[in-house]
C-alpha cells in the first residue's frame, strides 16, 4: 500500500505540472515541471517520505527504458542538427553536470545526518 501512496504522489505533481504548463503556456514538459515541484517539495520538508520511496525505487531500475524512445527519436531528425553539435555538446555537458551537482546536494540535503 505505501507505493500506490507514493505512485499517488508522482501522478499527483506530474498533474500539477500539466495545470501549470496549461495556464502559464511554458514551452516545457509538465512531467519535467512537477518533478522540479516535487524535488522543492522535499527539499523543504527535508526528507523524501517512505511512501514515495517504495514507488520511486522500482522506476529507478526501469530509467533507461523510460528514456529510451526520446533517444530513438533523435535518429529520425539527425539532418535538422547537422549545424547544432556544437550547442548539442555544451548543452548535453551543462545539463549533465548540473544535473548531477543538483543530484548530490538534494541527496546530502535529504540524508541529513543519516550520511554517516
Amino acid at each position: 500500500m505505501p507505493a500506490l501512496t507514493g505512485l499517488l504522489w508522482l501522478i499527483g505533481y506530474w498533474l500539477v505540472g500539466e495545470v501549470v504548463i496549461y495556464l502559464s503556456g511554458l514551452p516545457v514538459s509538465s512531467g519535467v515541471v512537477g518533478m522540479l515541484l516535487l524535488c522543492a517539495t522535499l527539499a523543504v520538508i527535508g526528507r523524501v517520505p517512505d511512501s514515495l520511496a517504495a514507488a520511486a525505487q522500482p522506476l529507478i531500475a526501469l530509467l533507461a527504458m523510460l528514456i529510451m524512445p526520446g533517444v530513438v527519436g533523435v535518429f529520425f531528425i539527425l539532418d535538422e542538427l547537422a549545424g547544432q553539435w556544437l550547442a548539442i555538446l555544451v548543452a548535453l555537458l551543462l545539463g549533465t553536470l548540473l544535473s548531477v551537482v543538483t543530484t548530490l546536494w538534494l541527496l546530502k540535503r535529504l540524508m541529513g545526518s543519516h550520511a554517516h
